[in-house]
Parts: structure tokens; sequence; C-alpha cells
């Protein structure tokens, strides 16, 4: 077990690696925490022994996205810092090469959903509950966060999560195949590394240009919008009613 700040890393000898997410309350996601988890999927991804992934939560939480409390006081170079920290991370992510699982055991919520958006099968449990709640903290998508919903979910899902910004229950997650099963919280992790387990015994190079091909266009349009804000003056990403609303949600 190799643990790196908020990533908890475990290997089995089937070839499935576990990621465990854990940084109380919530797994909020900041520039650092997202820094960490670009660099180990980019380990994980040039390492022959990983052959599929877990990725999971040791909170109640699987991840609230950003700390709004500490997002209200972002200026211009932390709001980059944190939109490129989730260009990268959520990129890196979307374009892993190999197999990866999500294991939700609670609510994955704005930038928290991505993960989960990110993987190749999605495993829940009753108490999970997903949205997209972007619009309520009155900010838009960024562009690779974007792109990964545009590719992941279905236009109706898109259009109630995006625009509505209410989180939906487990059971619904699974009616619109947003999740792929629901289990209960003491077969969560079990049930996952079964899963990792069956992926791991495809062929790899032939699984890998499948993924890629199902994802090609997605990836392409993400690569290019970073080269272009890589080569641009950085633009703000809170509008006159962010810093209103997110105090708001606050209390």
């Amino acid at each position: 077990m190799i643990t790196q700040n908020w990533l908890t890393r475990e290997d089995d000898m089937r070839g499935v690696t576990r990621i465990t997410l854990s940084s109380p309350p919530v797994n909020a996601l900041t520039a650092d925490n997202l820094a960490l988890l670009t660099n180990l999927v980019t380990v994980l991804e040039a390492d022959s022994a990983v052959r599929a992934v877990v990725l999971a939560s040791a909170l109640p939480v699987f991840s609230a996205g950003l700390n709004l409390k500490d997002a209200v006081h972002f200026d211009i170079q932390a709001q980059t810092a944190v939109v490129d920290g989730m260009d990268q991370a959520f990129g890196a992510l979307f374009s892993f090469r190999k197999p990866l699982i999500a294991a939700v055991s609670g609510a994955a919520i704005a930038g928290g959903l991505f993960p989960v958006l990110c993987a190749d099968y999605r495993i829940a449990t009753a108490k999970a509950k997903f949205g997209l709640a972007e619009v309520k903290v009155g900010v838009a998508m960024p562009f690779c966060p974007m792109e990964i919903a545009r590719a992941a979910l279905s236009p109706n899902d898109l259009r109630r999560l995006m625009q509505r910004g209410a989180a939906i229950s487990a059971d619904k997650a699974l009616g619109s195949g947003l999740i792929d099963e629901l289990v209960e919280p003491s077969e969560l992790l079990s049930h996952a590394h079964s899963v990792a387990a069956e992926y791991a015994q495809l062929p790899q190079q032939t699984y890998a240009e499948i993924k890629m091909q199902v994802r090609a266009e997605a990836i392409e349009r993400i690569e290019k919008n970073r080269a272009h804000r890589q080569a641009t003056p950085a633009l703000p990403w809170f509008s006159p009613e962010t810093r209103p609303a997110m105090r708001k949600l606050i209390g």
C-alpha cells in the first residue's frame, strides 16, 4: 500500500490496482489534489503490471467537488489553477487506456462526478447520488469537463443535470444508465474488484484501441482546447454572479 497525500494505492495479484480518495470531510477538489491525481494516473498508465484500476473513496462522500468556502475567495490565479487542474486530471482519467471501474459509496457532485463519468464501468450503493451543481454555483462548465459530460451522458441527462443543478438518486442514475450496477455497501469494493479482474483479462492493446475509438473525438477536442488555453492569456472562470451564488449555498 502506498499513500500519497489524499490518494492510497493498493495492488493485488490479479493486476488490479485500487486508488482510494481520502481528503476529509468530502474529498474536495483542489489544484494540489488534482495535480497528485494526474501524476498517479500517468504512473498507472506506464506500469505494465497494472491491468485495471478501481477508483473508490474512504469517506461517506465520493467527492463534493470544490470547497466553496475556499473557492469564494479565489482570485484569477487560483481560478486558473483549479480549471487547469481539472483539465489535466479529468483529461488523464478520460484518456486512460486501461479499464477504470468506479466504486461509488456516496455523493458525487459537481467536479466530484467527473471521475465517475470517466470510468468504463460504474458501481454504486443506494446511498450514492449524482449531480452537476455548477448552475447553482454560478459558474459555466470548463471545456474539458463539458466534453466529458457530453460524451458520457445522454442528451436528456445532460439537460436535466446541468440546467437544473439538482442531484439524482442512485436508482434514477441506474435507470438512466449513468451507473451500471447497484450493490449493497458491504459488497461494493469486492464486487468492483471482481469486475476489474474480468476487465483485466481482456487483451490489453485491443481494449485500449477500442476505448480510444469510442472516445477519440472528445479527447481530440480536449487536447486542442488545452493547447489553445496554454497559448493565450488566462481569463477569469468566475462571473459577477459566482461569488453571490457561492455565498448563498454556503449559508
